[in-house]
């Protein structure tokens, strides 16, 4: 009888061992997490560490992590320093937050995702999950028509040219002191009015010169501006301004500076309803009257 019971002690502790041996070992082995799409059901809530890690759990893929918490997947894997984003492991940590996020003890927060699972997006290639969309600032709007504003809008980034010295062959034009001359040969077939017409049309034929009426520099050349077609603008000084418009033809370019009587354009009809060369002069920005200006024909 005393045999029988040390036998029976003995194949007790034979099994002891044979079942703790199994356990340890399952334990011992690494569970790769399998790689989905992202289709299927979503894991249960899942395990969120302060400092914003995330414990992998069965099911999970790095794609269904990202979109839980809001991120991309290549931004996990630079943070996980992950070679190769499609193993992930049972119970491994990930960080799903950016580094220095946690410092202060906040917690990656999990998106709620409804049954069914998540929907794929294509991406268009050379796409990044985390690539800003650039965002385009311009036109606004179309043409517009003529202002200092609008045309300061033409210069790039925006910014109105400084102003311009006085080229050596003018002390500035001004009202009445004859430093102005005509811009074409044409006769004048209507006037300034300040609420319709902000400057002289002059008659002409296409093709026919058009001449700077003082000297200075171009700040703008160009169509940008609706209703005055093919337009150049002259700034003479820290006062006036000149403009000419529905040209067919530019001869000069931005920031080019030129002489009193050069040409600068040929006369044509651009958005105009026959040949003519539009002319203004604007002072500190206002339209008057270039009949005041320019001398007695």
């Amino acid at each position: 009888m005393k045999d029988f019971n040390r036998y029976s002690k003995q194949m007790q502790v034979a099994v002891v061992l044979v079942v703790a041996t199994v356990v340890l070992s399952g334990c011992a082995s690494r569970v790769t997490a399998p790689v989905r799409d992202g289709a299927g059901a979503p894991s249960a809530t899942p395990q969120v560490a302060a400092g914003g890690l995330h414990v992998v759990r069965p099911g999970d893929t790095l794609l269904g992590i990202a979109r839980q918490y809001g991120q991309t997947v290549p931004n996990l894997v630079a943070w996980n320093g992950l070679s190769d984003p499609n193993q992930i492991h049972v119970g491994q940590s990930l960080r799903v937050a950016p580094p220095g996020a946690g410092d202060g003890g906040e917690v990656a927060t999990a998106i709620p995702i409804a049954p069914g699972g998540v929907t794929m997006t294509p991406v268009a290639p050379g796409a990044s999950d985390g690539a800003a969309v650039p965002i385009k600032q311009a036109p606004l709007g179309g043409r517009q028509p003529y202002s200092d504003e609008a045309w300061a809008k033409l210069r790039p980034n925006g910014m109105a040219q400084p102003p311009v010295a006085p080229a050596a062959d003018t002390v500035g034009p001004a009202q009445g002191t004859g430093d102005w001359l005509w811009p074409a040969k044409g006769k004048a077939i209507a006037g300034f009015n300040e609420s319709t017409n902000k400057g002289v049309d002059i008659a002409g034929n296409p093709g026919d010169p058009v001449y700077a009426a003082a000297a200075g520099k171009v700040v703008y050349a160009g169509s940008g501006l609706r209703g005055y077609g093919k337009l150049v603008v002259i700034k003479h000084n820290q006062e006036y301004n000149s403009v000419y418009a529905h040209n067919q033809k530019l001869l000069v370019k931005e920031d080019d500076v030129v002489a009193k009587g050069q040409q600068i354009a040929e006369l044509g009809n651009t958005e105009a309803d026959r040949p003519k060369l539009h002319f203004e002069i604007r002072k500190q920005g206002k339209a008057v009257d270039p009949m005041k200006y320019l001398p007695a024909r």
